[in-house]
């Protein structure tokens, strides 16, 4: 059973494809997302540790700081160690740049403006082109050059996108056009102002992001309200959420962003209710233990969880499986909407997730079937 409604659509900016590693960034693709690790490159295997983490989130595209020649040395075990492309964090240093295209990186994040003379800038855009790598501008509020401050007198969405496009003219004089763009700021309306205004103005893929958002709960809510703007309006080909928390927490905070916009689809997406003197169980208990016990499932599908049959019935309508608060220590369940049949209180968790399995079984056997039947029948093709 589908979530999507007729009137969930969201009409996406058309921007150029560019790809990082095998990750496909704006275009049709879909919005991909990304986190960095916050280990030191050095230590290999505490980084490799960190991104496999995110990987089992569900991370498309990891970015790892390089601010030293030991750090790019580590890159590139730690590359041919994990499955996700890696974006290899430069500022200054073109040496380390060129290192990290060496080193295997898929892509590098650099400011093309901030590395020096011209003979520098070609020689790390001729190894991001020998090595296959994707190059991201990321302007920052905090880091905007000295003539641009000087001129507007603060950072704003302006000085924002201008730094972006003096950029980006330096990566096309050199006939290179295989980057993305990054206009963060930590506030909030700064930041969507200024990619709405570069949206308007170029078709580059852009990386969206509210950068250094905060702990995990005041930035979860800061990044949703202007990473769910952008994306609303369909600007955003590639985001990251900036947590101080472990990466693989902004990953499912970025997946969760995604899934409520019906961008993305992967895993469980819980409907809940918030609980209340009439539920016939824990609810919040109850959610909190099923979202780690289904941490494992990458199968879209909808789970709702009512604790009391006033909204509980119309909820389950919506989803895959339902289950509604019931009296004498039992609870209905539902199937695609439909009462299915009745379940004890006292191994209500383990029931649920045993469902949750079967139908994600379910799903993909006939997934296997119809590639099976696509593939024996060539009229299908």
């Amino acid at each position: 059973m589908s979530s999507i409604r007729p009137y969930q659509h969201i009409e996406r900016r058309k921007s150029r494809k560019i790809y990082v590693g095998n990750v496909a960034v704006g275009g049709d693709a879909p919005v991909s997302v990304q986190t960095m690790t916050n280990t030191l490159t050095t230590d290999i295997e505490g980084t490799i540790a960190q991104i496999r983490k995110a990987e089992l989130a569900g991370v498309d595209i990891v970015r790892v700081s390089c601010p030293d020649e030991a750090s790019t040395k580590a890159l590139k075990t730690i590359v041919e160690e994990v499955n996700t492309p890696i974006v290899a964090d430069i500022h200054f240093h073109y040496k380390r740049a060129i290192e990290a295209a060496e080193a295997g990186a898929a892509c590098l994040r650099i400011n093309p403006g901030n590395i020096g003379k011209a003979e520098r800038v070609r020689e790390v855009v001729n190894a991001a082109r020998d090595h296959g790598c994707s190059i991201r501008i990321g302007v920052n509020a905090g880091s905007l050059e000295k003539h641009l401050l000087e001129k507007y007198g603060e950072p704003n969405p302006e000085a924002l996108v201008e730094s972006a496009l003096e950029h980006a003219r330096i990566l096309q004089d050199h006939d290179f056009h295989e980057f993305k763009i990054s206009v963060k700021a930590s506030d909030v309306f700064m930041a969507v102002a200024a990619y709405q205004q570069l949206a308007e103005c170029c078709d580059h893929p852009l990386h969206i992001g509210i950068t250094e958002a905060g702990s995990k709960r005041a930035g979860t809510v800061k990044s949703a309200l202007g990473l769910g703007n952008l994306l609303w309006a369909g600007v955003g080909d590639t985001m990251r959420v900036s947590l101080s928390a472990p990466p693989e927490e902004e990953v499912l905070v970025g997946w969760d962003i995604l899934k409520s916009l019906g961008l993305r689809h992967r895993g469980v997406k819980i409907i809940s209710c918030p609980s209340c003197a009439r539920q016939g169980f824990n609810v919040v208990e109850t959610v909190q233990t099923l979202e780690e016990r289904l941490q494992h499932i990458k199968t879209p599908m909808t789970l709702s969880i009512i604790g009391c049959v006033v909204n509980g019935p119309g909820e389950a309508l919506m989803t895959d499986i339902g289950v509604t608060g019931g009296g004498q220590g039992r609870h209905m369940v539902y199937a695609a909407g439909k009462q299915d049949h009745t379940m004890p209180a006292d191994d209500m968790v383990n029931h649920i997730v045993e469902l949750v399995e079967k139908r994600v079984n379910a799903i993909e056997a006939a997934k296997a079937e119809g590639e099976t039947a696509k593939v024996m029948d060539p009229a299908a093709q």
